[in-house]
This record gives structure tokens, C-alpha cells and sequence, in this order.
């Protein structure tokens, strides 16, 4: 384990992240960005994520409040994804924190669950909060895109500028043929959603805390960014993995994933791309090699 007063930017530490961020001695973080486990019993590497309700609940308010009141900046961001399951705790836990809630974001994905006795689940909770209601980091211009005024109607009363994204997002997850993903992780968020919170909620030079940090993307995108990053996960093996996923990112030799607002703009040239093309029953590891189909892609999903 880290000792928590050994924590410097630009790492990703093993350890429990209530017990780092708890020992510390002054908020260092101007964007918190929190991918938790979903508590519907998925086996990650060394958690079990499968707690009864009292003691998930409980966990999760222990270990916001330690992001909220020990590590975050008073002018500070702080994002939190989370499923169905219990997005409406992790809004009232908001909430009862004293946060300031901005924008409850879905994000929408395509190669969602396969269901057949309920609609198949599409979608992720974003929960936008600031500490402070007035004093905050919003970098409208980094994330603008192009409206249906411009690109469709040619109305001239389009903003030139752009317009801000609607609270719904939709990028793809990442399948395994895409360049981006990771074999040794099952549940990654692309980057592409994590560059668009850092880029609007931080500053080039920020601190950029992940609590949870999995596979690595909100450390590789900060990183790409310019941004300075903590990531703290307590699975020895999946911090080893990230440092190594960062190594390979800020070296170019693993793409980030070109994922378009609207998923079907780049469908068809997706399936044509050198990284993507594929033969029946196999598809491309990063590397180029061949491996079976993954089973798993109609399981719950989460992301890291």
C-alpha cells in the first residue's frame, strides 16, 4: 500500500481510496471524476461487488463525503457515474454533501445489454455537481459542436460559435475490436466521455482525481489533456495495467477511439478501419493478433 502523505500528481496508487483521501491534510483537487463499482455482483480482480443495501449505501456516502470534504477544492467539479440501481441514493447523498447539482447527464451508448424479458438497458448516469454554486471551472468553448441550425437547416440565426451538448450523450461503449480497449479490464469508459468532463471542468495544469481508476481512461485522458492526475484503485494488478495502458497512450501506440456524438455518423467507416476489420467468429486485439469473440458483451455493463 501508498502511504497517503506519499501521494504526489501524475501517479496511479494501489490503495483504499476513503483511507487516502481521508488522511488528507487540504483539498488538492480541482476535478473529481468517480466510476464506483454498481454494486449489481460483478467479480472485479479483488472486490466483491455484491454488499447489501444499508452497507453499499453507507459505503457510498463514506466515500463521497471523503472526496467532497477532504479532497476536493472549494472551487472544484465533482462527477460521479453510477447505474439505475442507485443513481436516486447517489443523488440524494448529493445532496445531504451540500453539493451544487448542475447537470444530471444520461449517457447513452449503443452495444447496450442483450435483455429478453425487459428493455435493454442503454445508458449511464452522469451526476455534474460543483461545490460552490458560482465559483467554478465551466470551459464552454472546448466542448461546443456544431447545431442542426448549421449543419442541417442553414439557419442563420446559428450561433457560428456552436452549441453547448444536450445533457443526453451518446458515444458507443468500447467493443473489442476498437484500438482503445483493454483485455484486462472488463468494464472501460471510453475516453472520448471522460475528455469532454475534463475538458469543460478543468484547466490545462489542474489536478485531476479518479477514486476509482480501474482501467486507467480518466488519468490517460487528463494526462493526453494536460492536466495532472491521480488515479487510486486497490487492485494491485489494475494499476500496474493502467500505468503501463498511460505509457502506451502518451506514446501513441494505443488510439484513442474516434466516437462520434451521433454513433451511426461513423458506423460505416468504423468497419472499414485498417484497426477494425475483423474475420468471422474473431476479432483484433490491440496488438493485432487474434483472439476468440468476447462472450461477456451482453452482460451488465459498468465502466472504469
Amino acid at each position: 500500500m501508498t502511504e497517503p502523505s506519499a501521494i504526489q500528481p501524475n501517479t496511479i496508487v494501489v490503495g483504499d481510496c476513503v483511507e487516502i483521501l481521508s488522511a488528507l491534510t487540504e483539498p488538492i483537487a480541482d476535478l473529481i471524476f468517480a466510476d464506483p463499482p454498481f454494486n449489481i455482483g460483478y467479480k472485479y480482480d479483488c472486490y466483491e461487488d455484491r454488499k447489501k443495501y444499508e452497507e453499499y449505501y453507507a459505503w457510498t456516502e463514506q466515500w463521497m463525503r471523503a472526496c467532497v470534504e477532504k479532497a476536493l477544492k472549494p472551487t472544484g467539479t465533482f462527477w460521479v457515474a453510477i447505474g439505475d440501481e442507485y443513481a436516486a441514493e447517489v443523488r440524494v447523498i448529493g445532496r445531504k454533501l451540500g453539493l451544487n447539482l448542475r447537470n444530471w447527464v444520461i449517457w447513452h451508448y449503443t452495444f447496450g445489454q442483450n435483455t429478453k424479458r425487459k428493455f435493454a438497458r442503454s445508458h449511464a448516469h452522469l451526476f455534474y455537481w460543483t461545490k460552490d454554486p458560482k465559483d467554478f471551472t465551466f470551459n464552454d468553448m472546448e466542448v461546443r459542436m456544431p447545431s442542426a441550425r448549421q449543419t442541417t437547416y442553414a439557419d442563420r440565426r446559428a450561433n457560428p460559435k456552436g452549441k453547448l451538448p444536450d445533457d443526453v450523450w451518446s458515444f458507443s461503449r468500447l467493443c473489442g475490436t476498437f484500438m482503445e480497449r483493454v483485455q484486462w479490464h472488463p468494464c472501460q469508459m471510453p475516453e472520448r466521455v471522460l475528455e469532454r468532463i475534463v475538458k469543460v471542468s478543468s484547466n490545462p495544469g489542474d489536478l485531476v482525481i479518479d477514486p476509482f481508476s480501474g482501467s486507467g481512461t480518466t488519468c490517460c485522458a487528463a494526462a493526453r489533456l494536460g492536466r495532472r492526475y491521480i488515479g487510486i484503485d486497490i487492485s494491485q494488478g489494475y494499476v500496474k495495467q493502467s500505468l503501463e495502458r498511460m505509457a502506451d497512450t502518451l506514446a501513441g501506440r494505443r488510439a484513442v477511439t474516434e466516437i462520434a456524438e451521433n454513433p451511426e455518423a461513423l458506423r460505416a467507416t468504423r468497419a472499414t478501419a485498417p484497426g477494425n476489420r475483423k474475420r468471422a467468429g474473431q476479432a483484433l486485439t490491440c496488438d493485432g493478433g487474434r483472439r476468440p469473440r468476447r462472450p461477456e458483451l451482453g452482460q451488465p455493463s459498468l465502466f472504469a
